[in-house]
C-alpha cells in the first residue's frame, strides 16, 4: 500500500521559491482564463487587455499608484498584526472610521489653514481607526473572544456608521438627494505632486514603510513582536509584554487603515460618500499574505493588485466582464501562492507501507 505524506524540507528552496511563486501565478492566470472562456470571452485578449490597461501607459501607472496608496497602508497594518498571529480582518471597518474621523475634522474646522487642518484630519483618522482596532484587541485579552469574528463584524458596523452620517447629518443639501457630504474646502484636500494626479500620500507611504522596516528589524519591541508571534508560550515565559503588543499592533494597524481612509476621502474624492468603500481593506489581507508580511514586498504587491483593479475596470468596459471577476482573480492568486508556499517548505514523499 502506498502512502503520500508531506515532509518538511531541511533547507529552503532558495531561488526555487521564486520559480514556485511564478508557477503559482501562472496557474492562477490559467484558471482565470478558463473561466473567461466559459463565459464566451477570448482569454488571451482579455488577459492582455488586463495587463496593458494597467501598466501600458503613464496615465494607467498613475491610476495604479493612486489605488496602491490605501492598499499599501492597510496591508502594512494587517501584516503587522499577522506577525503576532492576531488575525485582524477589520481593515475595511478601520478604513471607514478613519475616513469618518478625517471628515469630521474637515467639516468642523473649515476655516483653518491647511497646515493646521490636514494634521488634525490625520490625527482624527488615527484615533478613530485605532479605536476600531483596539476594541477587538481588548475583547480578545479580557473575554477571550475570537478576533476574526469581532473584526469582521465591526467592518459592517463601521460601514453602517459611515452610511448613517452621509445619508443623515452630514448629507449635502445641494447634492440633489445623493448621499455625500459637501466638498471639502481646499485646505482639507491633500495636494497633488506637481502636474501629476498623484498626491503627497505617496510620500507618507514611503516614510511609513521605512519606519516599519526599522521598527521590526532594529528595535526591542520589534524583536519581541516577532518572538511572540513565533511562540506565545515561550514569550510569556520570558516575560515579554504580550498583552501590550496585542493592543499596540491592533492600534497601529487601525491607525494605518484610518490614514488610508483619510487620504481616500481627502485626496481622491474630496468629500465623504459611500463609494469610498471599495474593498481596499479586504484586498490588504491578500497583499499581506502574498508578500509574506515583508514591508518591501508589500509595496510591490500593493502596486500589482492595484494594477489588477485598474485592468478590471477596462475589462468591464471593453468586454462586459462582471466586476466580481476581479475578486475571483484575487482569490485564485492568493490560493495559488499559498499552495506554492507550502511546496516551498515541504516536499511530497511517497512510500510503501505494509
Amino acid at each position: 500500500m502506498l502512502q503520500l505524506s508531506a515532509v518538511r524540507r531541511q533547507e529552503p528552496l532558495g531561488w526555487g521559491s521564486c520559480l514556485v511563486f511564478l508557477a503559482a501565478l501562472a496557474l492562477a492566470f490559467v484558471v482565470s482564463g478558463l473561466l473567461l472562456a466559459m463565459q464566451g470571452k477570448p482569454p488571451a485578449i482579455a488577459l492582455w487587455l488586463l495587463v496593458h490597461s494597467a501598466f501600458g501607459s503613464g496615465y494607467a501607472l498613475e491610476d495604479c499608484l493612486i489605488k496602491a496608496i490605501p492598499i499599501f497602508l492597510c496591508s502594512l497594518g494587517v501584516g503587522l498584526t499577522f506577525r503576532l498571529q492576531i488575525w485582524n480582518i477589520g481593515a475595511e471597518g478601520q478604513f471607514a472610521l478613519g475616513a469618518v474621523g478625517a471628515t469630521w475634522a474637515a467639516l468642523t474646522f473649515p476655516g483653518w489653514p491647511w497646515y493646521a487642518l490636514l494634521p488634525t484630519m490625520l490625527i482624527c483618522a488615527s484615533l478613530t481607526g485605532s479605536l476600531w482596532g483596539i476594541i477587538p484587541a481588548v475583547l480578545r485579552l479580557k473575554l477571550k473572544t475570537n478576533e476574526i469574528i469581532v473584526t469582521l463584524m465591526l467592518n459592517y458596523v463601521g460601514i453602517l456608521i459611515l452610511e448613517y452620517l452621509v445619508y443623515g447629518a452630514w448629507k449635502d443639501p445641494g447634492s440633489f438627494g445623493f448621499p455625500m457630504t459637501s466638498e471639502f474646502v481646499p485646505a482639507a484636500v491633500v495636494a497633488r505632486i506637481g502636474d501629476t494626479r498623484l498626491n503627497w500620500g505617496l510620500l507618507l507611504c514611503l516614510a511609513v514603510g521605512v519606519l516599519m522596516t526599522v521598527f521590526l528589524r532594529s528595535t526591542r519591541l520589534g524583536f519581541e513582536l516577532r518572538a511572540c508571534g513565533e511562540n506565545v508560550r515561550a514569550a510569556r515565559y520570558a516575560r515579554m509584554p504580550y498583552s501590550l503588543l496585542v493592543i499596540l499592533v491592533m492600534g497601529v494597524s487601525g491607525a494605518l487603515a484610518g490614514w488610508a481612509g483619510f487620504l481616500e476621502a481627502s485626496a481622491t474624492l474630496g468629500r465623504l460618500q459611500p463609494s469610498i468603500m471599495s474593498g481596499y481593506g479586504y484586498t490588504a489581507i491578500v497583499v499581506a499574505w502574498l508578500a509574506n508580511l515583508n514591508p518591501l514586498i508589500i509595496a510591490v504587491s500593493s502596486f500589482l493588485l492595484a494594477g489588477l483593479r485598474v485592468g478590471m475596470e477596462s475589462l468591464q468596459l471593453d468586454l462586459q466582464i462582471p466586476a466580481a471577476f476581479g475578486a475571483i482573480m484575487e482569490g485564485f492568486i492568493l490560493l495559488a501562492v499559498l499552495a506554492g508556499g507550502f511546496f516551498s517548505r515541504y516536499r511530497l514523499h511517497l512510500r510503501r507501507i505494509g
